[in-house]
């Protein structure tokens, strides 16, 4: 495979989930969730793939999906030309090192139980049983000491950390089996906004090092440009915009976009007070009860009668951009 191939190829991905409402009979039917509803894209070797979108859109059950954490309805997500949708447990297994996960949470996807020695050292535990106890600890303290957390300190147990300090331990966690890809699912949301910063660089600064693809999910559009090569843009388990990350700044495509970006705080208070913020109408629907054909004419500012009939496709508009959107 050259270096033009995408490292992950994910084609038509649904993910849905049968749901039974609260005080139903057991004879009646259940309901369909749509979480993820025919989502792809490609993430190419090196690249950081940035996913952004309100609460609910399915950005951490596609994350979830390819990782198989969770079951697809249908679709493919080729990892080095494999399907990992269609492999056994123990196939799947073979391929969990290359992929790894960092979680929003950094106190919550430590266990309590373990000091951060053993936390960073079970992954090496699982897939290379064949290190020696020395090898482990010596990998250990070196992945440690690339994430700024002193190799003295591997006997003390999560508590003992604060926020940013469990989030550099999850990404060693995550490195120490050397990967290709790392999932981040808004590793940096619980955290303050200058331990943020900081956190972000790290991980740009070990993608150059190890040539790390990253897929990169947040709420916060302006941590998603900072990072990201390439922008997907969800709205109920719907692609409505792919695009180079400073084409998208520059000139979004599709109106839910333009609204995301126009509520990105601008540093400059001046500008940030004269500003015009695009305010969306209504809440975000249901996904058990998804509008018919455009899922964003709801809210949408420039809806018309047509958008109600059909969905609209994912029509590339060129300079690395693709919109989902009748209108545009």
């Amino acid at each position: 495979m050259n270096d033009l191939s995408p490292l992950l190829s994910v084609d038509d991905l649904r993910v849905w989930f049968d749901i039974k409402r609260q005080g139903a009979m057991p004879w009646t039917p259940t309901d369909t969730l749509k979480a993820v509803d025919g989502v792809s894209f490609d993430l190419m070797p090196g690249e950081t793939l940035g996913i952004v979108g309100e609460s609910g859109c399915g950005k951490s059950t596609l994350a979830r999906a390819v990782m198989r954490m969770v079951p697809a309805e249908t679709g493919t997500a080729l990892w080095l030309g494999e399907d990992l949708l269609s492999m056994s447990k123990r196939e799947m297994r073979g391929h969990r090192k290359e992929m790894q996960m960092i979680f929003q949470d950094p106190l919550a996807s430590l266990d309590p139980r373990m000091t951060i020695g053993q936390i960073v050292a079970e992954p090496l535990k699982t897939h290379f049983p064949d290190l020696s106890a020395k090898e482990v600890k010596n990998r250990v303290r070196e992945v440690l000491d690339r994430v700024g957390i002193l190799p003295n300190m591997v006997n003390r147990y999560p508590h003992e950390f604060s926020g940013g300090q469990c989030q550099r331990i999850g990404i060693a966690r995550a490195l120490i089996v050397k990967p290709k890809l790392i999932i981040c699912d808004e590793p940096v949301s619980a955290l303050d906004v200058s331990i943020q910063a900081q956190v972000i660089n790290l991980l740009m600064e070990i993608q150059q090092e190890m040539g790390l693809s990253l897929i990169f999910i947040a709420h916060d559009l302006s941590v998603v440009k900072h990072i990201s090569n390439r922008v997907m843009v969800l709205y109920l388990g719907n692609v409505v915009e792919i695009s180079d990350s400073v084409q998208l700044y520059k000139s979004p495509g599709h109106p839910y976009t333009e609204a995301l970006i126009s509520a990105v705080p601008i540093p400059d208070p001046k500008a940030e007070k004269g500003k015009e913020v695009m305010l969306l109408d209504r809440d975000l629907p249901s996904p058990l009860d998804p509008p018919s054909g455009c899922v964003f004419r709801t809210r949408c500012p420039i809806a018309e009668a047509r958008c109600a009939e059909s969905k609209p496709p994912l029509k590339d508009q060129g300079n690395g951009q693709a919109v989902a959107c009748h209108l545009r």
